[in-house]
């Protein structure tokens, strides 16, 4: 019997990315409600750090797995080890990405373009379908449900220039959950996405940084914070209460929506004073 209208108890939430920032932050909400979670992610340490913040928060189980998302058959390989490990997958956030580091439509090579859409669009898109394959069969086992979630992001609604295959990925992977939602909602198997705003992910506490950078980053939070109704960055905290909203019962009449995380930014108008 659930605890609360959040609780997590006995759900098991995979987040790719998971052992930082946004995703760091999704995966503590559903830890703070009791939660199993697995990360995938990439780095020793951080992974480390991550699993023992998340057991702290109050998580029932945490184990970290490095796994490649740019590879099919990595994501194929990693879930048969979670599936073995944990028994089931009751929520799945597709967060792992990487930005752009192209400037301009005209010089974004075919490179940048694929490698890019192998992490954002490809690796999302394996992540979900596979986590969407083990809650059908235990749909088909008499237990349906299950919650499928990606990390989008404001460049879904607005043309930002230079960022051209970002955009794509995730404008694309905004259309390929609004999909899934269509074709799984008979297995009461809900699909999301989340669109962040400008998030400080930890890179301007680095007390390493130089004090000219330090100066920039300030800037940057300066303007955003300017340009925003809520006049402060967001924060991976901010991710806490979506992330064990999705993960829950309580969102189980929820699907084939984009949640937008931003402070309001993405309802003001460049020309409001």
């Amino acid at each position: 019997m659930a605890k609360g209208l959040f609780d997590c108890t006995g759900k098991v939430t995979l987040v790719t990315g998971g052992n930082s920032g946004i995703g760091l932050g999704f995966a503590r909400g559903v830890a703070k409600l009791g939660g199993d979670i697995a990360i995938w992610a990439r780095n020793e340490e951080k992974n480390a750090a991550a699993r023992k913040e998340l057991e702290d928060a109050g998580a029932g189980r945490v184990i970290a797995y490095q796994v490649d998302v740019s590879s099919e058959q990595a994501i194929v390989d990693g879930y048969a080890q979670l599936l073995a490990d944990f028994g089931r997958i009751d929520c799945v956030f597709a967060n792992s990405g990487r930005a752009s580091r192209s400037r301009s439509v005209l010089t974004l090579d075919a490179n940048e373009w694929h490698d890019l859409l192998a992490v954002n669009l490809h690796g999302a898109f394996f992540t979900l379908r596979e986590g969407a394959k083990a809650m059908v069969a235990r749909a088909e086992a008499g237990e349906p449900g299950g919650s499928l979630v990606y990390c989008g992001s404001l460049s879904m609604f607005h043309g930002i220039a230079g960022i051209n295959n970002y955009a794509a990925s995730k404008g694309g992977m905004g259309a390929v959950v609004r999909g899934m939602a269509a074709e799984l909602g008979k297995y009461e198997i809900r699909a999301n996405t989340i669109a962040p705003g400008y998030i400080k992910t930890g890179i301007g506490t680095d007390q390493e940084m130089s004090d000219e950078m330090k100066a920039r980053i300030a800037q940057v939070d300066a303007h955003f914070s300017a340009k925003t109704p809520i006049h402060r960055p967001g924060t991976p905290e901010d991710f806490e209460g979506i992330g064990a909203y999705l993960a829950s019962d309580a969102s189980r009449y929820h699907s084939g929506d984009t949640i937008v995380i931003d402070g309001g930014s993405l309802i003001y108008p460049p020309y409001a004073f």
